[in-house]
């Protein structure tokens, strides 16, 4: 029997995060299909099982509690997974990295969509996706990483930081040509640590379903037909 519900769409994007870290943790869990998805959040506020716009959702049957938005569900499955850093100060940071990669996505998406990519648009937007790919890249020096070996964060193995690190540059860099010579040529370290990770067993199986269920697909609609045209 499955320990988690999972309410995400069937492309890799926002709850791909969610789903690997599952995944790490050994995890099993249940996904559920668009009309479900649609049933709960059509549903009035206080009959969600959690009061939320937007998937991700995530249910924790066991422990009766149901958590919404990207950051706080990886948080709460760091905590209960117990792959989160002993000390406060690797707790800010790993909420941290997981913000940055929500905030990543949001820019990627020009926020959900409201607008759709152009040429001039995104070689305007390049340099500030490298800076993005430099920002991560410094928060792991400052902790020991290296474009060889260790983890965003000082840790002995991979955590939360790794993972949602792993996940945001490598799903997009699979799916996005231009996007994976930014990464690789922009910060080797990032790029190494990416397929460190993801290579991990759990990961590894996970991308290879999420190619199985989604075939290319990234974040779907528009956003991802315009994405396409200037960075496909």
């Amino acid at each position: 029997m499955s320990n988690f519900d999972l309410y995400y769409w069937p492309v890799p994007f926002r709850g791909q995060f969610i789903r690997g870290i599952l995944a790490h943790g050994g995890c099993s869990w249940d996904e559920h299909d668009v009309d479900a998805i649609k049933d709960i959040m059509g549903r009035e506020v206080r009959k969600q099982p959690i009061a939320f716009m937007g998937p991700p959702v995530l249910i924790d049957r066991e422990r009766n509690f149901a958590i919404s938005q990207m950051p706080a569900i990886a948080l709460y499955l760091g905590e209960r997974l117990d792959i989160l850093p002993a000390a406060a100060e690797g707790r800010a940071l790993t909420a941290k990295v997981v913000n940055d990669a929500n905030d990543v996505l949001d820019e990627l998406t020009l926020n959900g969509g409201r607008e759709m990519w152009t040429p001039e648009k995104w070689e305007k937007f390049v340099p500030r996706l490298q800076k993005w790919v430099r920002i991560f890249e410094d928060t792991g020096a400052r902790n020991g990483l290296t474009a060889g070996s260790g983890y965003m964060l000082g840790t002995e193995k991979p955590g939360i930081a790794d993972i949602v690190t792993a996940i945001l540059w490598a799903t997009m860099a699979d799916r996005f040509p231009a996007i994976r010579a930014i990464v690789k040529e922009t910060s080797p370290v990032i790029w190494g640590l990416s397929e460190r990770v993801r290579a991990t067993a759990p990961l590894a199986a996970l991308n290879s379903r999420s190619f199985e269920d989604y075939g290319d697909a990234y974040c779907g609609g528009e956003i991802e037909k315009s994405l396409r045209k200037v960075a496909g």
